[in-house]
């Protein structure tokens, strides 16, 4: 068991940049290209490229080669519930913060 929760603190770590995850959004609809990417995200190819092999050593996404192109896609669509999910929880707990803010300038 201490193997899985290697693992998932691995692909925690992995998916705890806001490039990747920026990344991660762009291919939630199917698969693109690097320069595809580049253009979506206004990031420079080597940067994309840097965070890709990150993404694809984690097993987060897969590749397709077609040419002197290569493809990306998320590995497992359950990737993209997860991310939604946390993001989620930090609207929730964004908005908690606010309303607790909020509470404390009332009371000054």
């Amino acid at each position: 068991m201490k193997e899985v929760f290697k693992l998932h603190a691995e692909v925690c770590k992995t998916l705890a940049n806001a490039k990747r995850l920026e990344i991660i959004y762009a291919l939630r609809d199917g698969e693109r290209g690097v320069d595809e990417m580049t253009r979506m995200l206004g990031l420079k190819k080597a940067n994309v490229s840097q965070h890709l092999g990150v993404l694809r050593a984690a097993g987060v996404v897969k590749t397709r080669r077609e040419g002197v192109n290569v493809y990306y896609r998320i590995a497992n669509p359950k990737i993209i519930k997860a991310c939604a999910m946390m993001r989620e929880v930090m609207m929730e707990m964004l908005g908690e913060r606010q309303s607790m803010l909020r509470i404390l300038k009332g009371r000054r």
